[in-house]
C-alpha cells in the first residue's frame, strides 16, 4: 500500500528537479545574456575610440543589419562614418536615428553636426532651430556658433562661443574656432587673446599656434610669441609670418623671416627655400 505514495513522492521529486533544473537553465542564459551586452558594450567603446574608422564602419554596419531597431548601433555606425570622413552617409544615419522612438535632442544635435561637416549649413541650421531651447550641451552651441558665424551674425555668435567655452573642461578647440572668427573680421586683437587662451588649456594645438602667429603679423608684430614650440614647429611658424608679412607689403621682414625659418628647421624646408626663391625672382625683375 506504501508503493503508490513512494511512486508519488518520486514522481513529486521529478517535477521539482526539472523545475529546478528548467530555472538553472534560465538563470545561466540570462546570466551569459547579460555578460554578452558588456561584452559589446566594451566592444563598441573600442571600435568608437580605438579601431580603424573604416572597421568601425563595417563593425557597426554588420551590428546593425542584425538589430535594425537598435538606436544605439545607429549611433555607432553614425560616430564612425564621421570618423571615416563620411559625413553625407552620417547624416543620413543620424536622420534615422532622429526618426526612432527612443531619439534625444543630441541625435539631432549630431544630425546637425554631419550636416556641417558636409557642407549643408542650411539644412543644419534647419535641424537646431528644431532642438528645444532647455536642451543645453557643448556641442550644440558649437554649431550654434558655428552656423551664426556663416551668417556673419557676430553678436550670436560670440554670445555661442561662450556659451560652448563654459560647458567643457577642454575648450581649447572651440576658443581657436572662435579666435578665428574673430581674424576673419578682421578683430585681429580679440583674435590675439583668444588663441593664447586656447592654448593655456591645450600646448600642443599647432592650429591655435599659427593662428595666434596669423593674428599678430596682421598687426605688424613680427616676433614669434612665447608659447610652447618644437624647432619644426618653431621653422613653420617663422614661415608664416613670413608669408603674411610678404602679403602685406612687408617684403624685406618677410625676406628674413624666411631665412630664419630655412635656418631654424632642423631638416631641408623646402616650402621656405621655394618661396624664398621666387621672392628673389621677383625682386629681380
Amino acid at each position: 500500500m506504501r508503493h503508490p505514495v513512494i511512486a508519488m513522492l518520486c514522481l513529486g521529486s521529478t517535477v521539482a528537479l526539472s523545475a529546478c533544473q528548467k530555472n538553472s537553465d534560465a538563470q545561466v542564459q540570462r546570466a551569459l545574456k547579460d555578460v554578452n551586452v558588456i561584452d559589446e558594450t566594451n566592444l563598441n567603446d573600442v571600435m568608437l575610440t580605438v579601431a580603424d574608422p573604416n572597421e568601425a564602419v563595417d563593425y557597426f554596419t554588420r551590428t546593425l543589419q542584425q538589430n535594425p531597431d537598435r538606436i544605439d548601433v545607429m549611433r555607432g555606425l553614425a560616430r564612425s562614418l564621421v570618423r571615416a570622413q563620411k559625413p553625407t552617409e552620417a547624416a543620413q544615419v543620424w536622420r534615422t536615428a532622429v526618426a526612432h522612438p527612443d531619439s534625444t535632442p543630441e541625435d539631432r544635435v549630431m544630425l546637425a553636426d554631419a550636416l556641417i561637416r558636409s557642407n549643408q549649413w542650411p539644412e543644419a541650421k534647419a535641424e537646431l532651430n528644431q532642438i528645444p531651447p532647455t536642451h543645453e550641451s557643448f556641442d550644440r552651441y558649437r554649431l550654434e556658433a558655428m552656423v551664426a558665424d556663416s551668417d556673419k551674425n557676430w553678436k550670436k555668435a560670440d554670445s555661442f562661443y561662450e556659451i560652448a567655452a563654459g560647458l567643457t573642461t577642454t575648450p581649447a578647440g572651440v576658443l581657436n574656432n572662435w579666435g578665428f572668427s574673430k581674424l576673419t573680421r578682421g578683430e585681429h586683437a580679440g583674435a590675439e587673446k583668444l588663441f593664447m587662451e586656447a592654448l593655456t588649456y591645450d600646448p600642443s594645438l599647432f592650429t591655435a599656434k599659427n593662428n595666434l602667429v596669423l593674428a599678430r603679423a596682421a598687426q605688424r608684430k613680427y616676433d614669434l610669441p612665447v608659447v610652447r614650440m618644437t624647432q619644426t614647429e618653431r621653422a613653420e611658424l617663422l614661415y608664416s609670418m613670413a608669408l603674411a608679412a610678404i602679403k602685406q607689403g612687408d617684403v624685406s621682414v618677410g625676406k628674413g623671416l624666411l631665412n630664419q625659418a630655412i635656418e631654424t628647421h632642423p631638416k631641408h624646408f623646402e616650402a621656405a627655400v621655394r618661396s624664398l626663391e621666387a621672392l628673389d625672382a621677383n625682386v629681380k625683375m
